[in-house]
Parts: C-alpha cells; sequence; structure tokens
C-alpha cells in the first residue's frame, strides 16, 4: 500500500534538475527559471564542479516535471538596468524522448552561457574601444534635444520588423542561398579588414560630406520637398522604359554572336592604340592648347565671324569666277603663244658674263639688194613680198611651225589651221 500511495501522489519532494554551465553569469539562489516567459521554478543552489564550471540546481514544478531529453537551458537578462537580475530560460525537450531523472543533469552541450557587454568589449583593442565610444558619444549628441522627433520614428518600428520578419523567412527559405550569402559576406568582410586605413579615411571624408550637407540643411529639404513631384514625373518615365528594354533585349540578343569576336579584336587592336597614343596627345593638343588663339577650339569659334564675312566676298567671287569663265577658255587655247611670247621677249637681255647681264646690241638695216655694184634699199611696199597678209586671227598654236605630231594648231571657230608661219 505505501508503494501504491507514493507512485500515486508522488514522494514528497520537488523535481530537480542540475544545469552546467560555463558561467554562472551573474545568477544568485532564488532567480527564476522560466519557460515561454513564464516562471515555472526556481534556482536552489549554484556550485562548482572538479571543470570550473557553474553547477546550478534547478527546482521545477510539478507540472512540468520530469523533463525530457534534448532539453536545452539558457541564461538571459531581465533588463540591462540591473545586476542580478537573471533568469534560467528552459526550451523542454519533445515527449517523445526519455525523461531526465530527478536529480539529473543538462550537460554544457546543452546550456548557454551569457556574453555581457564587459566581456564583449575585453575583446576589443584599445582603438577599437575608443572609437566605439566615440560612436555612442556621437549618438548621444545627434539625438540631444530630438527626443519627439526620435519618439515619432518610433510608429515606423512595428512596420519595419514585420518587413524584416517576412525578409527573413523569404531567405531561410533556401538554405544553399543563404549559406552562399553568409560565405561571401565573410570574404566581403575580411577584404573590409584588410583595407581598414582605406576604410577609416573613408570614414572620415565620409564625415566631412555629411557635415557639408548639414551646412546646407535648407537646399537638402527644397530637394527634398521637389523629390516627390520629381518622382511622379518619373514614373511615367520608367513605365515607357519597361517597352523599350523589352525592345533592346531583342539587340542584345542579336549581338551576343557578334560580340564573341570582340574579345580577340580587342587584343588585335591594343598595339594600335598604344602606338596611337602619341598621336592622340598631339590631336589633344591640336584641339585645345594653353593661349590664346593658338588652337582648334579658338579657330571654331572665330568661325562665325569668318562666315559673316564671307558671305558677302563670296557670293561676289562666285559671280566673278562665272563672267571670267568664258575668257579664260578662250585663252586656255593660246597658252602655248603666251607662254612663247613670254620666254622669248626677255630674250634681249639674257647675255651675261662674269659682270653679270649685260645687253646685246646689234645694228639693224632697212632690206636692200645689191644691183650694179651696189646696195640698193628695197621699197618698203616691197618688204613683205612672199608673206601672205591680212591674217589676224591665228589658230591656237598657230604661232610656230605645226610639230611633227600634229597637236598644233588647234582648230577653232574663225580661224585657219594652214596659217603657220613658213618654215619646216
Amino acid at each position: 500500500m505505501a508503494l501504491a500511495a507514493l507512485a500515486m501522489f508522488g514522494n514528497g519532494g520537488s523535481y530537480k534538475v542540475h544545469a552546467v554551465f560555463e558561467s554562472a553569469g551573474q545568477l544568485v539562489k532564488g532567480n527564476e527559471v522560466r519557460v515561454g516567459g513564464q516562471p515555472i521554478g526556481t534556482i536552489t543552489e549554484i556550485d562548482l564542479d572538479d571543470s570550473a564550471n557553474a553547477v546550478v540546481t534547478m527546482e521545477v514544478e510539478d507540472d512540468l516535471a520530469p523533463l525530457h531529453e534534448g532539453t536545452t537551458a539558457t541564461i538571459r537578462a531581465t533588463s540591462l538596468s540591473g545586476i542580478a537580475n537573471r533568469y534560467v530560460s528552459l526550451q523542454p525537450g519533445p515527449n517523445s524522448e526519455d525523461e531526465i531523472a530527478d536529480g539529473g543533469r543538462l550537460g554544457v552541450d546543452d546550456t548557454t552561457a551569457p556574453v555581457d557587454l564587459d566581456v564583449l568589449f575585453n575583446t576589443l583593442d584599445e582603438k577599437t574601444r575608443g572609437g566605439l565610444r566615440n560612436l555612442i558619444r556621437g549618438f548621444g549628441t545627434q539625438y540631444d534635444g530630438r527626443g519627439p522627433d526620435a519618439a515619432e520614428s518610433t510608429k515606423y518600428f512595428a512596420p519595419f520588423l514585420g518587413s524584416t520578419a517576412r525578409l527573413t523567412r523569404e531567405i531561410a527559405l533556401d538554405q544553399a542561398i543563404f549559406e552562399r550569402l553568409i560565405k561571401d559576406g565573410s570574404s566581403t568582410v575580411s577584404t573590409i579588414a584588410a583595407k581598414r586605413d582605406d576604410l577609416s579615411a573613408l570614414v572620415s571624408n565620409t564625415n566631412q560630406a555629411m557635415a557639408a550637407i548639414g551646412d546646407e540643411s535648407a537646399s537638402l529639404q527644397r530637394a527634398l520637398e521637389l523629390l516627390p513631384n520629381t518622382l511622379r514625373k518619373a514614373n511615367t518615365t520608367f513605365v515607357n522604359l519597361r517597352a523599350t528594354l523589352d525592345d533592346l533585349q531583342l539587340l542584345v540578343d542579336e549581338s551576343k554572336p557578334a560580340t564573341k569576336e570582340l574579345a580577340p579584336f580587342f587584343r588585335r587592336l591594343r598595339p594600335l592604340v598604344a602606338d596611337a597614343r602619341p598621336t592622340v596627345a598631339d590631336l589633344s593638343e591640336l584641339i585645345d592648347k594653353p593661349g590664346s588663339d593658338n588652337d582648334l577650339t579658338e579657330l571654331t569659334a572665330l568661325q562665325p565671324r569668318l562666315a559673316e564675312l564671307t558671305a558677302k566676298v563670296f557670293p561676289r567671287a562666285v559671280r566673278t569666277l562665272d563672267r571670267a569663265q568664258p575668257v579664260i577658255s578662250y585663252a586656255r587655247n593660246y597658252t602655248p603663244d603666251i607662254a612663247g611670247w613670254i620666254t622669248k621677249f626677255a630674250e634681249v637681255a639674257g647675255y651675261y658674263d662674269a659682270n653679270g647681264h649685260y645687253a646685246r646690241v646689234q645694228p639693224v638695216f632697212s632690206p636692200t639688194v645689191y644691183e650694179n655694184g651696189a646696195l640698193t634699199a628695197v621699197p618698203f611696199e616691197r618688204h613683205f613680198e612672199g608673206y601672205e597678209q591680212g591674217i589676224l586671227r591665228h589658230c591656237p598654236g598657230a604661232a610656230t611651225q605645226p610639230p611633227p605630231d600634229g597637236s598644233a594648231p588647234l582648230t577653232v571657230e574663225g580661224c585657219n589651221p594652214a596659217d603657220v608661219p613658213p618654215g619646216p
């Protein structure tokens, strides 16, 4: 009967479980044990084992006793404002697992000790702690006197947290992509850490840029006021852009086969580009050279004035050329005669010796005939005997005897090609 009563009504004692933590995390006797935020027991004892781990003895209410395998324990803080305000949060294992006997133990693998802020800060070097201190002070300066504005912004926390929850659910749906994101993020952070000096300079420059923007707060406010109207007007452009992008996709698809040859082409083009650098440099100097009135840019700027001047001069020159065209066409045929006259005209003074050119004088007498032992002058009317007279218009090229190839004289209207000087 005693055994039956003991099995039915219990042994009259409480259900206790020992949890082993790496650190007690400022737990004290009497702290609560909670499940889902509801108290279900208290901490009755805290000891150290042989490995210097904290062994926390928890007394759990009979309603949740006994616990099952798979139960985990975590030390949490009620708030940041106290010191000894910790409690142990239990995550009970499934009922399908084996029960944990009274006085059983949760090992270190099933428990999580808290990480206090001072432990976190102790992992940072002095320079990093100083930067973090300045960051916190900067936040204080930023919110100084802006309490109402900060309170107003809290209304957006709920939508933000809701959106963040949906985002994390979407991320959790594809573990492979999320794992790759974590790995890529780790590589990115490592690369950024290797460039910490550049990052520090970036932060400093960003601080200066933000200060400059702050100095232009009125202009920034005006820009923000104009932004909604700008976005509304841009919405139509973006909608039309969709159809353009669809058409552009066809162009891109058609261009892909041709772009395969671009890489070899650019490799062959590289030597030409290298050789063309001096030429391009000279061309750049030709286009824009320091100084005034010495480059192509300034010459182009003077073109309107030149156009104004030539607008009057060129039409007159065109009319002059049109009127001179008949004269030039007529005189072109007599080019050999004119050239022969010019070359022969200067031969009188063409002789020269060591002292230079000199004139050669030769007496010229009227034509005479020798008759009866004396020279008798020929009358003027007989001077041109044997020569045809009255020829006032020679054919072009008829000033000299015709060449053997028959290229002269040229036959034009109003002349006789047979009118040429006598002689072979």
